[in-house]
């Protein structure tokens, strides 16, 4: 197909500018005849499914309800009847969810929309002789959307993912190279911004001064992005003011190791964040003023303050619901609770969790039920009970390749992903069953590095160590909540860490007694040694002993030859 490109030129003087355009007939130009190229559809990806917006369906009334105070926000719209409580600033963001999950507690989301008023639900049913299937009978499935390729030459691993909060049409993906001294010259600093819906071209370039590991939307400000690099610095972007950071953080004042993850806190000014390293310490920042962290706190577990000592922080938690509690995951494989309203830096550590062998790379709460949190480490994904500190009480089988990332399902309890170094995807639901994934995907060939499913968690995206992001729709099973699906997950978890309890309080048990056996028999030891014998004493029972020995062999010796004299006597 030949392409035809028309061009209309307009050259105005500046004192005829706000005077009308008056345009006139005249015939084809063609300046430009670009001719196929079949070597080009190699690079051509297709997209399946295409959306395409059709207006042939017949006319519907439009119903609506309008309440007296009515809030959004980036998880959803909250409908209450009669309004907001008193108590509940809807400004609020922190209110707000807390009120949300206590609605959703006590009621079903659509059965509160039906109180809001008479509605009619004749417009809702479209389809009225298609066949109802249930969502058990359909099989679980993963199917690629789209994928997104590092634009550079040297391939960079896609080291964070975020979902852009207002609406999720875009993914902001950082870029470094984690591998130890393999920094090349030619290798880019750039981390983009995709539009979900075309793969071929970035939608903005973030430009670092040096690479970023990680990467995060404001919640409350979709235009404001926060990162931390390679180098240890935090910087902020504004997409409005172009691919600059607006502010960083001063080198003497920043980690010393790369950032491994930042997160927005719950904040009336919508700026505080906070953000973990491999050199010990957890930073508090306000993006008005970089210049210092706010906060620190180093993560010693002697709860000295030392930082030679201090744990390496690899991912951190947050729960806007519990504003004073965060937890950190360490190179280690200790989960560290910290209490940051605490008075002494020593009582911020209030416990740790220890059950992996290797760094933990993913640790997040359960949405539906904080008190329970996941973690990914070596080669097991293990779920925990903050009740329980000595074991988790539910854990995935031992892989053969290396976990990288994980996340619960922000719609479904029981759902939560992992992936792993060999490019597969594992969706589990432990309702069904525990042994073995629910589905395992083949994402692609090089190991996956980083995960993040958006926020309907109809889609998640995959980023692989070569720099390509693999976007997945997930089949509406496993992001549909299910009839009765708390009540279920809450007598899982119930049950499991009582099952745990009882074991931790019968190894509680079995190591008191052997504590005492081992000071009876110190005790016993102490008494035989009351009647010490005085070294002349000593040295004479140990001269008898000798010769005891020196006689009893020399007596065996005479036996041997008279035995000997015999046998030569009997011979001949």
């Amino acid at each position: 197909v030949n392409s035809v490109i028309y061009m209309l030129n307009l050259i105005r003087k500046r004192n005829e500018f706000g005077r009308q355009c008056n345009f006139s007939d005249r015939s084809a130009e063609l300046h430009v005849d670009i001719l196929p190229d079949p070597s080009l559809a190699v690079n051509f990806i297709e997209r399946d499914p295409c959306d395409v917006p059709i207006q042939c369906t017949q006319e519907m009334s439009e119903h609506e309800v309008n309440t007296e105070r009515f809030e959004s926000d980036t998880r959803g719209i909250n409908h209450v009847e009669g309004g907001w409580p008193k108590d509940v600033n809807p400004h609020e963001m922190e209110q707000t969810i807390r009120f949300r999950k206590k609605v959703e507690k006590d009621e079903n989301y659509i059965s509160t929309v039906m109180q809001l008023g008479n509605v009619s639900v004749s417009h809702i049913i479209y389809f009225e002789e298609e066949e109802v299937v249930e969502e058990s009978e359909v099989q679980p499935s993963a199917k690629t959307i789209n994928v997104f390729r590092d634009p550079n030459e040297v391939k960079r691993t896609a080291s964070s993912l975020s979902w852009h909060p207002d609406g999720s049409r875009k993914l902001a993906v950082a870029y470094s190279s984690l591998e130890f001294q393999k920094v090349s010259k030619d290798m880019s600093l750039n981390s983009y911004i995709w539009d979900i819906e075309n793969p071929n071209k970035p939608e903005m370039t973030l430009k670092p001064v040096s690479p970023l590991v990680c990467l995060e939307y404001n919640p409350k400000d979709c235009h404001i992005l926060v990162g931390g690099s390679y180098n240890g610095q935090i910087a902020y972007w504004d997409t409005r003011k172009g691919s600059q950071p607006v502010e960083m953080s001063t080198i003497e004042h920043s980690h010393r190791d790369p950032v491994y993850r930042v997160i927005w806190l719950q904040s009336k000014t919508g700026t505080d964040t906070f953000s973990a390293s491999t050199d010990g310490q957890v930073l508090w920042w306000d993006i008005r003023k970089m210049s210092e962290p706010t906060e620190r706190l180093i993560l010693d577990p002697n709860k000295k303050g030392n930082l030679d000592n201090a744990l390496g922080a690899i991912s951190l938690e947050f729960e806007t619901t519990m504003p004073t509690k965060f937890m950190v995951g360490t190179e280690q494989g200790l989960v560290v609770s910290c209490n940051r309203k605490a008075k002494t830096p020593a009582e911020k550590i209030v416990c740790m969790y220890s059950g992996h062998h290797g760094p933990i790379y993913a640790l997040q709460r359960n949405p539906f039920f904080p008190k329970n949190f996941l973690t990914v480490a070596d080669w097991t994904a293990r779920i925990w009970s903050e009740d329980i500190k000595e074991s988790s009480i539910m854990w995935t089988k031992y892989h053969t390749a290396y976990l990288s990332d994980g996340s619960w399902s922000p719609v479904r309890p029981s759902v939560f992903f992992t992936i792993k170094m060999d490019g597969t995807l594992d969706v589990w639901d432990f309702l069904f069953k525990q042994n073995d994934p629910t589905l395992s995907v083949k994402v692609c060939d090089e190991a996956l590095n980083s995960l993040r499913v958006q926020d309907n968690g109809h889609f998640l995206a995959c980023g692989s160590q070569l720099g390509t992001v693999t976007l997945l729709e997930i089949s509406s099973g496993l992001c549909t909540l299910q009839k009765n699906e708390k009540a279920l997950a809450t007598a899982m978890f119930e049950r499991e860490t009582k099952r745990e309890k009882i074991l931790e309080a019968r190894h509680r048990e079995m190591r008191l007694k052997e504590r005492s056996r081992s000071e009876q028999s110190k005790e016993e030891d102490t008494k035989e040694g009351d009647g010490e014998e005085s070294p002349e004493e000593l040295i004479t029972r140990i001269e008898k002993d000798f010769y005891e020995i020196v006689e009893a062999e020399l007596k065996k010796r005479d036996k041997g030859e008279e035995k000997k004299v015999r046998l030569i006597l009997n011979s001949c």
